[in-house]
């Protein structure tokens, strides 16, 4: 709120309670004209007194243990105000020597009821400032939060480059010598795989049929490493596909279905992804067999699925939107995605 409006609304807060003011001393027994001016002259020097020190509040608020200096402006503008009131009333009025008598007889009150109004001014001001400067410390850490969050988000997301990258290369080099066409149609398709990664590297959500469409190239270039040995099905509900999720998330996690549901094992694998639709969740299934007397921990660095957790629940601020079951040698990674109302 700017200055001149915060000078109006001190101006109009001025002339109701001179209003009121005025009425009251009527009833007293003062005629229009004196109880008018004694009203409007009264309740200008507390909102002028009022509007100055809400000013000096912007730059300074007291603390709420230190409160009591509230008390104590008040009651020190409310002597000011009240002495100002009776020099000027004295130079005003000289001849109305009955009102004069009223002014000094009701002294007190007239204190009283200035430092009042000051305290209830002061304290709306305190409060105004005070609230608002909360206010902003909120959105401050709030923003700061979005930042620290969105730079996790953006490093989760870049660990998946250099890791599939690194892969894609060691087998692009297996091929060069023995096969080399399937080496630069490898080639070829990791650089369409990688352009779509950088062209949604800004988007936080995508929708599902998107989604899919850049795993397909993903797909295209693990079955030039893994030939016929890797089958995938994808089975899909057309009301699922205009769902949004977090981009590129299913990469990775169907990564990890071919990890180990491949590098253990010697004949075909199938890979199932399907996705359907629950209420307002997107839901979606990626199952992979796996041989229980050969699963081991795997060396190197993957990303893992507890990378894939981890950005769920920055996004989505719940732990239990992944979760993984081992059911007749098939392990099941499923997924939630919530959709904004």
């Amino acid at each position: 709120m700017t200055s001149l409006r915060i000078g109006w609304v001190y101006l109009g807060w001025a002339l109701l309670w001179a209003m009121v003011q005025t009425m009251v001393l009527r009833q007293a027994g003062l005629n229009l004209s004196i109880a008018a001016s004694d009203a409007l002259l009264t309740n200008l020097l507390l909102a002028g007194s009022g509007y100055a020190v809400g000013t000096g509040l912007r730059f300074y608020q007291p603390s709420i243990k230190q409160s009591a200096y509230l008390l104590g402006w008040s009651l020190g503008l409310a002597a000011i105000c009240t002495a100002m009131f009776l020099w000027l009333t004295m130079k005003l009025f000289r001849g109305e020597m009955a009102y004069l008598g009223l002014v000094e007889a009701t002294i007190l009150v007239r204190v009283a009821f200035a430092w009042l109004m000051l305290l209830l001014m002061l304290l709306l001001n305190w409060l105004w400032f005070y609230t608002r400067e909360q206010q902003q410390a909120e959105e401050r850490k709030a923003a700061t939060e979005k930042m620290v969050r969105e730079a996790e988000l953006f490093n989760l997301r870049q660990q998946l480059q250099p890791h599939f990258l690194f892969n894609s290369l060691n087998s692009i080099s297996a091929l060069a010598g023995a096969r080399p066409e399937l080496a630069r149609q490898m080639i070829q398709q990791l650089s369409d795989f990688l352009r779509g990664t950088l062209c949604k590297d800004n988007q936080q959500l995508m929708a599902l049929a998107d989604e899919l469409q850049h795993l397909q190239l993903y797909l295209e270039i693990e079955k030039v490493r893994f030939g016929h040995r890797l089958n995938t099905v994808i089975e899909l509900q057309e009301a699922g596909m205009a769902m949004r999720l977090p981009a590129l998330l299913l990469q990775p996690v169907v990564e990890n279905a071919i990890k180990f549901g491949l590098y253990d094992t010697v004949g075909e694998t199938t890979i199932k992804l399907s996705a359907s639709v629950e209420g307002n969740n997107l839901l979606i299934s990626i199952e992979n067999p796996y041989d229980p007397a050969s699963l081991r921990p795997q060396q190197g660095t993957g990303f893992g699925l507890g990378s894939i957790r981890r950005r769920l629940y920055l996004l989505y601020a719940r732990h239990d939107l992944l979760n993984t079951t081992q059911r007749d040698s098939v392990f099941i990674t499923n997924i939630k995605i919530p959709q904004s109302q």
